[in-house]
């Protein structure tokens, strides 16, 4: 999740080069230092990096915040319902890109049935009933893309299952965590040191980046920047631990807050790997200032299996 992805300087970048990373148009190239100075006009609306504009996407931001919390400590299943309802419309997003840049068609309905399938059989079943579900989920892409003409169907079936095991699976392993019996405590450490992850990462980048850290996948991400978003998520990842979390202990707090900084990292650039091969900017357009629901979730779907393994190893179910 990059809650600042596309800010200017997001992760850092050397004075000597434009602001230039994934939300540039693939096609039309990066622009020249001496236009983007040209362009910029005071009197227009703060924006964010590829033109978004800052104040929009601090709004929706705090109010997606303001929902995930309020579901979460009202009644588990509501966060859940709303956890569904994310998942359903980032896997509309990344199977529409697909059909629209590549021409790929992956089968919607038994997709999105299938991530429900997987959600609900995580919460009620465990981590043995997502894998069921994800299995049965590919067998039904399968037999459903038999309706159409046989040429592409390879094609088509694995990019069906690519986006089965992405978005749904991924995100099944926050239903695990919900149900834990201290489970909203464990999805607020889960989402606040994703966070942190980012924020640090922007933070730190913005103002010391200099070393790139993945240049041909996304320009603006530094080394200083990436080392911020470790220092801030190990901090977060103590002091939650210590605090909210039934036998946690600080050092593994820290553990957890690294390993998750490290996976939500390549998680943002494995999105903007995929975005950079469709020739896109973003998966959608439904947020304001963000993009879309995929465009929000880089991060926090990798991440959220590495919180579920280290917190059942370190304080059990």
């Amino acid at each position: 999740m990059n809650d600042a992805p596309n800010a200017p300087g997001y992760w850092g970048a050397t004075p000597q080069t434009p602001p230039a990373a994934e939300d540039d148009d693939p096609a039309a190239g990066h622009p020249h230092p001496e236009t983007a100075v040209a362009q910029a006009d005071p009197q227009q609306p703060r924006k964010q990096r590829g033109g978004r504009n800052l104040q929009a996407a601090i709004g929706v931001g705090v109010g997606l915040g303001a929902v995930v919390v309020a579901s979460l400590f009202v009644v588990k299943a509501v966060f859940l319902a709303v956890v569904v309802a994310a998942i359903s419309v980032g896997g509309w997003e990344l199977t529409s890109r697909l059909a629209e840049r590549k021409e790929i068609e992956v089968p919607l309905p038994p997709l999105l049935v299938g991530g429900v399938a997987m959600l609900t059989a995580a919460y009620w079943l465990g981590p043995e009933g997502s894998a069921a579900a994800l299995a049965l989920t590919a067998l039904a892409l399968m037999v459903w893309r038999m309706s159409r003409p046989p040429e592409n169907y390879l094609r088509d079936i694995t990019a069906g299952v690519f986006t089965a095991f992405y978005v749904p699976f991924l995100a099944s392993f926050v239903a695990l965590l919900l149900a834990a019996h201290d489970g909203p405590q464990r999805i607020v450490l889960f989402l606040v040191v994703t966070v942190c992850s980012d924020t640090g990462a922007y933070a730190v980048g913005y103002k010391f980046g200099r070393n790139k850290l993945a240049p041909t996948i996304s320009p603006g991400k530094t080394r200083e920047g990436l080392a911020g978003g470790i220092a801030l998520s190990m901090l977060a990842g103590a002091l939650l631990m210590q605090w909210i979390i039934e036998d946690g202990r600080w050092w593994q707090g820290l553990i957890l807050g690294g390993c998750a900084a490290v996976v939500a990292t390549l998680g943002d650039l494995a999105e903007s790997m995929i975005k950079r091969d469709l020739g896109i900017k973003d998966m959608g357009t439904l947020l304001p200032g963000h993009g879309g629901i995929m465009d929000r979730l880089d991060s926090l779907l990798p991440t959220a299996p590495v919180v579920w393994l280290l917190l059942t190893a370190f304080v059990g179910h």
